[in-house]
């Protein structure tokens, strides 16, 4: 994840990357709708260029994050919203795990991170 080294924080408008044994899964949500899934495109090694931030690669940065490491992936699913609201059809990437998911949603312009199940207004869509 890219981190904001002034504030100290998780800068959440760019990429999140999940490296599953030399596999890369880049995810990101941009607008209100656009979401963005690539593999082995970023070099997470190089710089973070954002100008009038102060932004670096980082691995694991949030507790949650670190819980998944080293765990099987049973797993992937689209998380279809559902709701009647602006967000009516957006998807949302989970990856489920032995004990636990870590879902990557649009947060409205930008990427969330939920490490909870499925809200009641997603449907699941695995993929095979």
């Amino acid at each position: 994840m890219v981190w904001d080294r002034q504030d100290d924080e998780w800068f959440c408008d760019c990429p999140v990357l999940f490296d599953f044994e030399g596999e890369q899964v880049e995810i990101n949500h941009h607008k209100f709708d656009d979401l963005s899934l690539t593999w082995n495109t970023i070099d997470p090694s190089g710089p973070v260029r954002w100008t009038g931030f102060d932004l670096q690669w980082r691995s694991e940065p949030l507790p949650g994050l670190q819980a998944v490491r080293g765990l099987s992936l049973n797993g992937v699913e689209l998380l279809e919203w559902t709701g009647r609201d602006l967000a009516q059809g957006n998807a949302d990437v989970s990856f489920v795990f032995e004990t636990s998911r870590v879902t990557v949603f649009n947060a409205l312009d930008e990427n969330g991170l939920s490490f909870a199940s499925p809200d009641q207004h997603q449907r699941s869509h695995p993929l095979h």
